[in-house]
């Protein structure tokens, strides 16, 4: 079999940017996340109102990433097969989006314990059903080629999510937990309509892909089971190991921004206010990395930048590890940020591009979530376990050592591209030349 190295195919004029499209991506990003910032910030202080017990407040607080795993590759799957006036992603976007933002509007209504938990459950199904769905807009409208600057924007404004739902919890919850509700709810609404009705999904290369595929008159040959079964067919592995990398990956930032606060509490002996903030400067890394690592990656490997990103990664949980003081803890969380901007930039991007089909993005971005979704809920267990075992002043050693496991992975993914996807690039480069001919000839 032949293994594909490239980056990206190289024949042929370097792809543009659609950045009309990757705007009103990052929009529709931006709007998704700000709510779920929120939801983690605030429900679990919801919670505390009926319960003492710290573990069923992180067992309820765990049932999204639950319920991801199994909507979010299975709604990615139907939004592939999907087809409408609309589009196959934009329909769900449309409709989901203001049903979401109704049970997230009743969280703070919520009268009772079982009702809070009903809002909660019916929250998360219905914006786990749509949220593979803005990033599978991405490999729609992008080349291969561009996907990484695409995404590097779409991150920059899931970043500042974060910024805006810190702002909301400051300024508004102790005046009206309603209207702090309120105002991530009609964000959601509003953007997702915007990019409803501007976005033009029918038009992207790769709809009318799918459009092209389902007029041959034959069935559609990826069903989810295959979709799912192909990632152990895979010969040399390479989406398996990807999965496994992004688990690991994930598990390691997620260990390490979660255990900040009580590290900082414990070793550096600073207040739980200071302690809390030690994450902010990371973020500032994060944003201005984002844009040129996703630059850079489109030019010289997905792969490469990954492997060099966790490196960095890994550098910077030393650096925090080995001279624990408050400036050098800052330092290595910076570095630490720009590692893990490498990955989060170019993860999901090589998945799309590992896809046997670019007609099931959707899916495989369903999956990466679900990849990173558990990488997320195990990580800080796992470093939480070992630091139990010796002390909190080894946390970004056990950091380092789970982000050791992730690298390793990432240098088992041979590939930066699926031999279908090359396949389905040469078909459409051989139909070229005839369709060029066949228009000449129809010409006076």
């Amino acid at each position: 079999m032949k293994i594909a190295t490239s980056a990206v195919p190289t024949t042929g004029p370097r792809p543009k940017l659609n950045t009309r499209a990757a705007m009103l991506v990052a929009l529709a990003v931006f709007a998704q996340e700000s709510v779920w910032n929120f939801y983690d910030a605030q429900v679990p202080a919801s919670i505390a109102e009926y319960t003492t017990s710290a573990a069923l407040i992180g067992l309820l607080m765990g049932v999204d990433n639950i319920l991801g795993i199994v909507l979010q590759p299975l709604m990615g799957h139907i939004s592939d097969r999907t087809r409408s006036r609309w589009g196959r992603r934009v329909p769900y976007l449309v409709i989901g989006a203001p049903v979401a933002a109704l049970f997230f509007l009743l969280i703070p209504f919520a009268g009772s314990f079982g009702a809070l938990i009903v809002c909660m459950f019916l929250f998360a199904i219905v914006a786990n059903s749509f949220k593979p769905l803005t990033d599978a807009l991405t490999p729609d409208f992008q080349a291969p080629g561009r996907r990484s600057l695409a995404n590097g924007i779409a991150k920059i404004a899931t970043s500042l999510t974060i910024i805006v739902s810190a702002l909301i919890s400051l300024f508004i919850v102790d005046e009206s937990l309603e209207l702090a509700f309120a105002i991530p709810a009609v964000l959601l609404v509003c953007a997702m309509l915007i990019v409803g009705f501007t976005i033009r999904e029918t038009r992207s290369p790769g709809y009318q892909r799918a459009l092209a595929d389902g007029t041959t008159g034959q069935a559609d040959p990826w069903s989810f089971r295959r979709v799912v079964s192909e990632l152990f067919r895979d010969r040399d592995r390479s989406r398996l190991f990807l999965l496994l990398g992004i688990f690991a990956t994930a598990g390691t930032w997620a260990a390490m921004r979660a255990q900040l606060t009580p590290y900082a509490m414990e070793v550096l002996d600073v207040s739980r206010g200071v302690a809390g903030s030690l994450a902010l400067p990371g973020g500032v890394a994060f944003l201005v990395a984002a844009i040129p690592i996703a630059l850079f990656s489109d030019r010289a490997g997905r792969r490469r930048m990954i492997r060099i990103g966790l490196t960095i990664m890994i550098i910077g949980c030393l650096i925090a590890f080995a001279i624990p003081t408050l400036v050098t803890t800052i330092a290595g969380v910076m570095v630490a940020s720009v590692g893990y901007a490498a990955f989060s930039v170019n993860a999901v991007v090589l998945m799309w591009n590992l896809a046997p089909s670019r007609t099931v993005t959707g899916a495989y971005s369903g999956l990466y979530a679900v990849a990173a979704a558990i990488g997320a809920s195990l990580g800080p267990a796992i470093v939480g376990g070992l630091v139990d075992l010796t002390a909190w002043s080894f946390m970004f050693l056990h950091s380092s050592l789970l982000g050791v496991v992730g690298l390793a992975l990432f240098f088992l993914v041979r590939r930066e591209i699926s031999d279908g996807q090359l396949a389905e690039d040469a078909e459409v480069d051989a139909a070229a030349p005839a369709t060029a001919a066949s228009s000449e000839g129809e010409q006076p």
